[in-house]
């Protein structure tokens, strides 16, 4: 049995990779105090894996952890990456997967608030990668629920990262 003590953090690495980098520099700097444990240390998967096996791969990460955190930017409520309509085995005509899987239709993101909604309902803390809360950027699984917080503010025609608010979110 796996015990629940890690923080998952779900993001669209490509777009939102500056505040999910932001949060890792956070984690290590010794100056600053935000401490988890990373599920994604648990285990890996490769970029060419399959898209069943990097839900397998993500679903094993889930199951440790007790803090899911997405981090929501301009396109995330839209990513469709990990969808098998865009796998090669997928058999579009039958809706089955050549590989003898059950398809799953949902992106990556998707498929992670899901199992955080189901699984991590208590704990689940959305970041927002703007300077103000827009939940309609955010998938409608998680829209109603968690702590939502910007990550950014502006001050005196600059933006910052917002530290202290991310800190105070997690630490709750």
């Amino acid at each position: 049995m796996v015990y629940r003590t890690k923080t998952y953090i779900a993001a669209d690495w490509s777009d939102d990779n500056d505040a999910v980098n932001m949060l890792y520099k956070w984690k290590n700097n010794k100056y600053w105090s935000l401490d988890f444990v990373n599920a994604h240390d648990l285990t890996t998967a490769r970029d060419n894996s399959l898209n069943c096996s990097i839900k397998a791969s993500l679903k094993s990460r889930l199951d440790a952890s007790k803090t899911f955190v997405l981090i929501v930017g301009k396109q995330t409520k839209n990513l469709r990456s990990g969808s098998c309509q865009y796998c090669d085995d997928n058999n579009s005509y039958q809706r089955s997967c050549n590989r003898g899987k059950s398809p799953d239709y949902r992106s990556y993101i998707q498929y992670e608030c899901d199992i955080a909604y189901r699984d991590i309902f208590n704990n689940i803390v959305v970041l927002y990668n703007t300077i103000k809360v827009n939940k309609s950027l955010c998938p409608e699984v998680l829209k109603s629920i968690g702590t939502h917080v910007a990550m950014v503010y502006y001050d005196d025609g600059n933006y910052y990262w917002d530290y202290h608010a991310v800190k105070n979110t997690l630490s709750q």
